[in-house]
């Protein structure tokens, strides 16, 4: 029997980032998307395994696959496979982080779209038609969230670990995706990534960017499928 599947969504997202992922796998497997709530990658982890089943594939992009990382490192036992979506592993650089508190502060006086725009641009999603789309769902969900959450969430990513050692560790088989166009967490870093994790597969997204579930579903959804189908590594 398939492992149940569990997805992070990435900063100030919600389950509709994976409206497609949710739909493809839910014919055959157990499909959950789990809320980031704490304060801290840590206590997002914690909140995130309380809930989890005992064993389980995890999915997590960007600020999810941050959390997605802690849990690997916490408890790899509990982990099968792991794929992580438009990430880095590295801790916040001071010169973003610099930014975020005056973020905070416009976003909790009303100008939470403000800045969810300067926080994923427009050079960080693909140009077309669809472009327009996305950042819609994007600010549709962060409105839902609102501007506590973006308080809660822009600290965690500023206090956010170094995983590094973590992922150069795992003996798990991983999935690194990331779009041609994404600005923040950019295809380098993914490549890297692949070199660094034993047992790392990378996909390269066309056409999308930051947000590339969204942007590019049938895609993101392929990839996955290609990874969940594969052979799991003896440990």
């Amino acid at each position: 029997m398939s492992v149940p599947l569990v997805f992070l969504p990435g900063f100030m997202c919600d389950a509709r980032l994976f409206w497609h992922q949710i739909l493809e796998f839910s014919a055959d497997r157990g499909v959950v998307t789990a809320p980031l709530q704490g304060a801290t990658i840590e206590e997002m982890a914690s909140a995130v395994l309380a809930m989890a089943p005992p064993k389980f594939a995890l999915v997590g992009h960007w600020l999810g696959g941050l959390v997605a990382m802690e849990i690997l490192r916490r408890v790899p036992e509990r982990v099968s496979e792991i794929a992580l979506m438009n990430v880095s592993p590295l801790a916040e650089p001071p010169a973003v982080a610099g930014q975020r508190e005056p973020r905070i502060i416009r976003a909790r006086t009303g100008r939470l779209d403000e800045v969810m725009l300067e926080e994923v641009p427009e050079a960080a999603l693909a140009p077309g038609e669809g472009r327009t789309e996305v950042q819609a769902m994007l600010l549709d969900m962060a409105g839902t969230l609102g501007a506590e959450t973006f308080t809660r969430q822009s600290r965690a990513l500023m206090r956010r670990p170094d995983q590094q050692r973590a992922l150069r560790n795992t003996r798990l088989r991983a999935m690194l995706i990331c779009g041609e166009y994404d600005t923040i967490c950019p295809p380098r870093r993914h490549e890297f990534l692949a070199e660094l994790m034993p047992h790392a597969e990378y996909r390269l997204i066309m056409g999308a960017g930051h947000l590339s579930p969204l942007e590019q579903p049938v895609k993101v959804s392929r990839a996955l499928r290609d990874w969940l189908d594969a052979p799991l590594l003896l440990r």
